[in-house]
C-alpha cells in the first residue's frame, strides 16, 4: 500500500522535498546575505574592536580616565594558566582543537534534540569560536526562528574567524570578552574580584569555579550560592578527569577542596580624579539604565565608546590633589609624633575590638563559630600583603590586626571646588588616595561642620534686623535646661577682664568667638535659623539646640559649597552639577546640560550679603585665618572661615573668592580618634593649608589669572557704614566690681578657632 503510495505521488513528493531543500538553501543564504543581520567579513574580524573605552572628559576636553570591561588591560595568553585552559576546554568544547569553528556532531544534537524534541537538557552545541562569535555580535530577539538563524550566523562567523586567528588567539579572545558572574567582564577582572589575585595565580579549583559559573552567571554566582558553585566546580573537574586532564588522585583531592573567596570590588583607581570618576560611572549607570529603557536602546558603560564631558578643570584638580599630598603627608608625620607609643590604635583594645569586629575576616571566623579570643588569635598571625604609606606603596609582613591598626592612623580628607555663579565643579578630591581608602568625604561623609556653621547664624540674625555693630558680652552662659552645659572659647590663664568684654558681631565671627555665637543664635532664634540654612541649600537634618551655633549638626562637603556660594552669586544658592555632555561614540548627543538661567528667589538680601561677605574677609585679613596672608602670602581678594569640632575631630575651612567657593575637611574615618591638642587640629592648621597650597598653585599659573585675580563686588556705603564702630568694649567697672567683687583671674580669649 505504503509503495503504491509512493508510486502514484512519487513525483509531488520529489517535488515537494525539492522545495523545501530549496527553501533552506534560501534560508542559509539569507543568512548568509545578512538577512537576519550583518555577517563581519574576514577583514572587518581581522581589525576587532572589542570594547570602546567610554571616555571622561575634562572641562577643556583632556582625557580625565576610562570606564571599560577589564579593570586593567586584557592579559596577554602566557598569562593565562594551562588548568584554566584545561577547564574551558573539557567543559566548553572538547574537540576545540579538531573542528574549524564548529562541532557538527554538537550541532546535530542540538537539532534534533533542543530544536525538534524540544530537550533543553541536551546543551547548547555552541564550541568557544562559536560563543566568541555571540560576545562579539550579541545576539537579537527574532521570534520563533531565532535559535536557527543564531545559530547559522554564529557557525559562519565562527568559521571565518577560524580562517583569520590560530586556536590560541581564539580562546584568548573569548577569556578576555566573556561575561563572568557581578557583572566582571573578562577572565582578569573575574579572578581578581572573586579571588583578589591575578589569572596566572589561579588555582585548579579556582579556575574551575570561575569557568563553571559560565553556564549561567547568576544562577552559578559564587558569591551569590556557593553551594551551586561548588557542585557546579565540582562537574568542572569531573570532566577535566574525563579528558584526562586530571588524573584520579588529583581529582579525588580537589573535589575535597572548600570554596575559599576573598571578593574584591575593584575600579579605576590611578590616574586624575579617580573619587570624582567613581562618581561619575555610578551616575551613568542610573543613567544610562532610564535612558535604555525609555528609548529601547541597550547602550553598555563599558563597550559602547560614549564620551561623558564633564565641569572638572584638569589643572586645577592636579594642583588640588598636589596641595592635598603635600599638606597631608607632613601633617600625618607631626600627627603621629604628637601621639607617640601612646596612640589610641596602639593602646586602645576597645577600639580595635570594635573596627576588627567589622571586618571580613573577623565575621568570617566568626560565622565558623570561633570564640573572640581563638579569633583574635587567628587574625596575628602574620602574612605578607601590601599597604598604603605617603612614601609609596609597601610590601610588610603583618597581621590583620597590624593592618587595622596601620590604616586607623591616617589622617583624611575631602576638598571640593565650585563656580559660585552656575554651581559647575571644577575640583573633587574625596580622599587620600582612591585604591586604598574607597570612601568618599566629598559626597559620602556627612560630619560636624564646627564654626563653619556660624555664617549662616549670623546671616539669620542680620537678616532678621539685627545691627552688625551690636555688641555681645564674651562671658559664658551655664544652659541649667541643658543639664548646665556652658559653651567655652579656646583660652589660656591670664590676669584681665575678659568675661567683661563686648564684642562687635563682625570681631567675634572672624574670631569664632563661641560664647557669643551661641547668644547670637539665641537672639536671632534656632527656628529661624533652620531655615536660613535650608533657604541655602542645607538639607541635611539640623539639631534644634543652642549647640547648632558651634556647628554640631552633621553636614556634607557638597551642601556646605552650595550653601557659601550664595555669598558670591547674589544670594542665590547655585545648584552643583559635574557634566555638561554626554555624546555616543559617533559624536551624536544623548544629552546636553540646557544652559538656561534658573529664576531662584534669594536666601537673603543684598545687604546681608555684602555684610556677611565683609565679615568673612575680615576672618582672612585680622581674624582666624590670618595664615593665608603671613604663611601663604596670598594678597588675592579672598574670604572665609576655619572651623574645629569638639574634642579636635573635624578640621574644616571655606574659602570664598569672586569665582570659586572651596570647602575642605580634614580629619580620621573613625570618629573615636581625634587630634591630640588644638592647636594642631583646628581648622586653621588642618585644613586651611589645602587651600592656602592649592591657591599660591593658582595663582603662579598665567592661565588662572581671570580667577585669582578677580575682585569682589565693592559693598554699598551703607553696609560700609553699619560695620563702622570698634570692634571692642568693656563693662564700666562698677558693673565688674559688683558683679564679681572676688574676682582676680579670668580666662584670656585667644584668637583660635
Amino acid at each position: 500500500m505504503i509503495t503504491t503510495f509512493l508510486k502514484k505521488y512519487k513525483r509531488h513528493i520529489l517535488i515537494l522535498l525539492g522545495s523545501l531543500f530549496g527553501l533552506f538553501i534560501i534560508f542559509i543564504a539569507s543568512v548568509y546575505l545578512g538577512a537576519w543581520g550583518p555577517i563581519p567579513s574576514e577583514e572587518e574580524l581581522e581589525n576587532l574592536d572589542l570594547d570602546q573605552a567610554t571616555e571622561i572628559l575634562a572641562d577643556d576636553g583632556r582625557l580625565l580616565g576610562k570606564l571599560y570591561i577589564n579593570d586593567r588591560q586584557p592579559i596577554p595568553f602566557d598569562s593565562i594558566p594551562e588548568n584554566l585552559i584545561h577547564a574551558l576546554i573539557a567543559t566548553e568544547d572538547a574537540r576545540f582543537y579538531e573542528h574549524n569553528g564548529v562541532d557538527n556532531r554538537s550541532l546535530l544534537r542540538v537539532f534534533f534534540k533542543t530544536i525538534l524534541l524540544q530537550d533543553e537538557s541536551s546543551g547548547g552545541g555552541s564550541t568557544i569560536s562559536q560563543q566568541l562569535a555571540k560576545n562579539l555580535y550579541p545576539r537579537k530577539n527574532l521570534g520563533s526562528l531565532g535559535i536557527v538563524v543564531h545559530k547559522l550566523r554564529e557557525s559562519i562567523i565562527a568559521k571565518r574567524l577560524e580562517d583569520v586567528y590560530s586556536k590560541e588567539e581564539i580562546l584568548l579572545n573569548y577569556l578576555n570578552t566573556v561575561p563572568f558572574s557581578d557583572n566582571t567582564y573578562g577572565i582578569e577582572s573575574a579572578a581578581k574580584h572573586f579571588f583578589n589575585k591575578s589569572t596566572a595565580q589561579l588555582s585548579t579549583t579556582e579556575a574551575a569555579t570561575l569557568i563553571g559559573s559560565l553556564k549561567a552567571t547568576y544562577y552559578y554566582n559564587p558569591k551569590l550560592f556557593p553551594e551551586r558553585s561548588l557542585q557546579r566546580r565540582n562537574v568542572v573537574l569531573s570532566q577535566m578527569k574525563n579528558y584526562e586532564y586530571l588524573d584520579e588522585k588529583a581529582y579525588d583531592s580537589l573535589v575535597k577542596d572548600s570554596l575559599e573567596l576573598d571578593i574584591q570590588q575593584y575600579s579605576y583607581n590611578d590616574g586624575l580624579a579617580p573619587y570624582f570618576r567613581e562618581h561619575v560611572r555610578l551616575y551613568l549607570k542610573e543613567w544610562l539604565r532610564k535612558y535604555n529603557e525609555k528609548k529601547d536602546t541597550s547602550i553598555n558603560i563599558y563597550t559602547d565608546g560614549l564620551k561623558i564631558h564633564t565641569t572638572i578643570n584638569y589643572d586645577m584638580q592636579q594642583l588640588a590633589e598636589e596641595a592635598v599630598k603635600e599638606h597631608i603627608s607632613k601633617l600625618q608625620k607631626e600627627f603621629e609624633a604628637s601621639y607617640g607609643e601612646s596612640a589610641p590604635w596602639l593602646t586602645n583594645k576597645a577600639l580595635l575590638e570594635d573596627e576588627l569586629s567589622k571586618t571580613l575576616a573577623y565575621k568570617t571566623l566568626a560565622n565558623k563559630g570561633l570564640p573572640k579570643e581563638q579569633i583574635w588569635d587567628s587574625l596575628q598571625k602574620k602574612k605578607p600583603m601590601e599597604v598604603f604609606s605617603w612614601e609609596e606603596k609597601r610590601k610588610d609582613t603583618l597581621s590583620t590586626i597590624d593592618s587595622l591598626q596601620h590604616y586607623l592612623k591616617f589622617l583624611n580628607t575631602g576638598f571640593v571646588a565650585i563656580n559660585p555663579q552656575d554651581g559647575a565643579l571644577k575640583t573633587w578630591v574625596g580622599g587620600i588616595n582612591y585604591e586604598y581608602f574607597k570612601y568618599d568625604h566629598v559626597i559620602q561623609s556627612k560630619r560636624q561642620v564646627g564654626s563653619t556653621f556660624k555664617p549662616f547664624v549670623y546671616t539669620t540674625a542680620i537678616e532678621n534686623g539685627i545691627d552688625p555693630c551690636s555688641y555681645f558680652s564674651i562671658a559664658p552662659v551655664e544652659y541649667e535646661n541643658l543639664k548646665g552645659w556652658t559653651p567655652k572659647n579656646a583660652s589660656n590663664d591670664e590676669d584681665d577682664d575678659q568675661d567683661y568684654m563686648n564684642y562687635s558681631m563682625e570681631y567675634a565671627l572672624s574670631n569664632s568667638i563661641n560664647t557669643i555665637a551661641v547668644k547670637v543664635l539665641e537672639k536671632a532664634g534656632i527656628q529661624n535659623t533652620i531655615l536660613q540654612a535650608q533657604k541655602m541649600g542645607i538639607s541635611s537634618t539640623l539639631p534644634e539646640v543652642p549647640s547648632l551655633a558651634l556647628g554640631t549638626a552633621e553636614v556634607s562637603l557638597m551642601e556646605m559649597a552650595k550653601a557659601y556660594t550664595s555669598y558670591v552669586n547674589n544670594s542665590v544658592p547655585s545648584t552643583p552639577y559635574f557634566i555638561t555632555k554626554i555624546e555616543d561614540n559617533h559624536g551624536n548627543e544623548l544629552w546636553k546640560k540646557e544652559e538656561k538661567k534658573e529664576n531662584k528667589e534669594q536666601a537673603f538680601s543684598d545687604t546681608t550679603r555684602e555684610t556677611m561677605l565683609e565679615i568673612m574677609k575680615a576672618t582672612v585679613n585680622s581674624g582666624t585665618a590670618t595664615r593665608l596672608r603671613s604663611t601663604y602670602g596670598l594678597s588675592n581678594d579672598i574670604a572665609g572661615k576655619t572651623g574645629t569640632t569638639q574634642n579636635n575631630k573635624d578640621a574644616w575651612f571655606v574659602g570664598i573668592t569672586p569665582q570659586l567657593v572651596s570647602v575642605t575637611w580634614v580629619g580620621l574615618d573613625n570618629h573615636q580618634i581625634g587630634f591630640k591638642t588644638t592647636a594642631m587640629g583646628q581648622g586653621a592648621n588642618a585644613a586651611l593649608p589645602i587651600f592656602g597650597k592649592w591657591y599660591q598653585k593658582l595663582t603662579k599659573e598665567k592661565q588662572f589669572n581671570p580667577i585669582t585675580r578677580a575682585k569682589f563686588e565693592k559693598p554699598s556705603e551703607e553696609v560700609l557704614e553699619s560695620l563702622d564702630c570698634n570692634p571692642e568694649k568693656k563693662d564700666g567697672f562698677f558693673k565688674r566690681l559688683f558683679s564679681n567683687p572676688d574676682k582676680k583671674k579670668s580666662k584670656k580669649f585667644k584668637t583660635e578657632d
